[in-house]
């Protein structure tokens, strides 16, 4: 039994590997896809490679997302990205992006993932209105300052500390770029840079409540075509 136990455990772990890799090679093939196979004029392409390289996958895997999404390599799939809205537990607003080759499918997986953990898949427009579409970029720096002051002067709208060194600012989606590079020149270290969504007037529930709605979003995160997910909560 524990053998058993043991060889089911290494498959699972297998799987989700196999799973992350897959994510990582979506967001790459897309990446260039929309801007171009070359990493120094894609700064979304740069993050995908540089995030999936500390994912440790692997070189070729990464070169045939590139191929794919460049058009160099057909294999007769086709990603698209598409946004589901629904409702968690307490009416919490849940956007969910995806990049999937079969878009019945994903839905399919969706829908039923809001319904296995207390919510519902809702029409298109149904939560949109409860977010606000920002520039994201995760930044960190050993010894800072005044973030604010840092926010400013690199055209952010806002700052919040995330953990220690690490700070999220957010800007308009047009300035994504010029924030990104003005904060590099300000000495930081950019972890992540994209668009997003930040909740508008975030629900303002119990930590129990919030349980709740954390396990539907660990399940959607856990979804095979899930990109990023979004709820309207602090």
């Amino acid at each position: 039994m524990g053998k058993g136990w043991k060889k089911a455990g290494k498959l699972e772990a297998s799987q989700k590997k196999g799973a992350v890799f897959t994510k990582a090679a979506r967001e790459i093939a897309v990446a260039a896809k929309l801007g171009g196979g070359d990493p120094a004029g894609n700064s979304r392409l740069k993050l995908a490679i540089d995030a999936a390289k500390e994912l440790s996958v692997p070189k070729d895997t990464i070169e045939r997302a590139i191929k794919k999404g460049t058009g160099q390599l057909d294999d007769g799939a086709v990603i698209e990205e598409i946004t589901y809205e629904g409702y968690g537990p307490h009416g919490v607003g849940i956007l969910v992006e995806c990049q999937t080759d079969n878009r019945n499918r994903t839905v399919s997986e969706i829908r039923n993932v809001f319904k296995a953990n207390g919510g519902n898949l809702g029409e298109s427009g149904a939560v949109a209105w409860m977010f606000e579409r920002v520039a994201l970029i995760e930044a960190k720096k050993a010894k800072v300052g005044d973030p604010e002051e840092d926010a400013i002067e690199a055209g952010a709208n806002e700052v919040v500390k995330e953990d220690e060194g690490l700070y999220a600012f957010y800007a308009s989606p047009s300035d994504l770029d010029s924030v990104s590079k003005a904060l590099q020149g300000r000495g930081f270290e950019i972890v992540k840079a994209e668009l997003s969504y930040k909740a508008k007037d975030p629900a303002k529930i119990s930590d129990d409540q919030k349980k709740e709605v954390f396990e539907l979003l660990e399940a959607l995160e856990d979804n095979d075509d899930s990109h990023r997910v979004h709820a309207s909560l602090l």
